[in-house]
């Protein structure tokens, strides 16, 4: 069953494409037709592969990797914050930093900054300095926190990325391919699609129609999230119930070799009968004594 109906794709605008002057000439095969000098992408296939890009960040989610979610047009920041906090995995909305992915020992260390400042603040260090060193502090946090906040919690690259916009995010697409990072984004008829791993034909303008796909993709990353948990608990169950198996056959194969052991030191402690010595040739015989003849 598909995860959108064409319904609900239909009210978002999702097949509302860019002017004709625009577009791209890869993505013809994704365009239903044109009217009054703009595109209009099939719906059907968006339907399609927005289930194949849902799915594959399900897998991604499953296997405990993470997926950043990008997109820094206007109106799409508040949207993809949104739900990549609700499913819990990192994002950027302000703006991309050249090397964020390429570069990213580089980046972890300027987190390592603000969360140092950050723990300043809190614990009352920063109040100690003077005033001009305490605001210069303060602004680098807060310019610190404006693009970096959303990817803090991120420790190392992320298994794939969510792109609302091709086009606008091209350093960030760029990025992803030379790490060999899958991509997952919207594509509208002015954008490359041979530059995405799962690309969605939509309308990557639009306020509802980002909101619809977001909130698609949060969702199987949510679900694939909570498939892998049981899988690895799972896992870890059945892993412990083998290991106390092995350990109890174990615990029964030394007993049985105790016993064993035991049982031979018991028989080697029996004393045993030592038989009468034959005679040999060349032994004389004992002459019988008088009461023996007499008898």
């Amino acid at each position: 069953m598909p995860r959108v109906t064409i319904e609900e794709l239909l009210r978002s605008g999702a097949h509302f494409g860019h002017l004709t002057s625009r577009w791209n000439p890869k993505m013809a095969s994704y365009i239903f037709m044109e009217r009054n000098g703009i595109h209009i992408i099939d719906l059907k296939q968006t339907q399609a592969m927005l289930d194949q890009a849902a799915d594959a960040a399900g897998r991604f989610a499953s296997r405990g990797k993470k997926i950043l979610f990008v997109g820094t047009k206007k109106q799409a920041q508040e949207v993809v914050r949104t739900e990549a906090q609700r499913s819990g995995m990192p994002y950027v909305t302000d703006r991309w930093l050249g090397g964020m992915l390429t570069n990213f020992q580089t980046i972890r260390r300027s987190i390592r900054r603000m969360e140092t400042i950050q723990r300043q603040e809190a614990d009352g260090t920063l109040a100690q300095l003077k005033k001009k060193e305490r605001l210069m502090r303060r602004r680098a946090r807060q310019k610190l926190e404006r693009v970096l906040s959303g990817i803090s919690e991120m420790n190392r690259l992320p298994g794939a990325i969510f792109v609302v916009d091709v086009r606008r995010e091209h350093i960030a697409v760029s990025e992803a391919r030379k790490l060999n990072i899958p991509i997952i984004a919207l594509a509208d008829t002015n954008c490359d699609p041979d530059l995405v791993d799962f690309p969605i034909a939509a309308n990557d303008d639009a306020v509802k129609s980002i909101a619809l796909f977001t909130r698609v993709i949060a969702d199987a990353v949510l679900e694939g999230s909570r498939a892998g948990e049981i899988e690895r608990e799972a896992a870890r169950v059945e892993a412990e119930t083998r290991k106390a198996e092995a350990k109890q056959i174990a615990e029964e194969r030394a007993a049985e070799k105790a016993a064993e052991k035991a049982k031979a030191v018991e028989i080697a402690a029996i004393p045993t009968a030592t038989p009468e010595a034959a005679p040999t040739e060349g032994t004389p015989l004992e002459e019988p004594t008088a009461e023996q003849t007499e008898a």
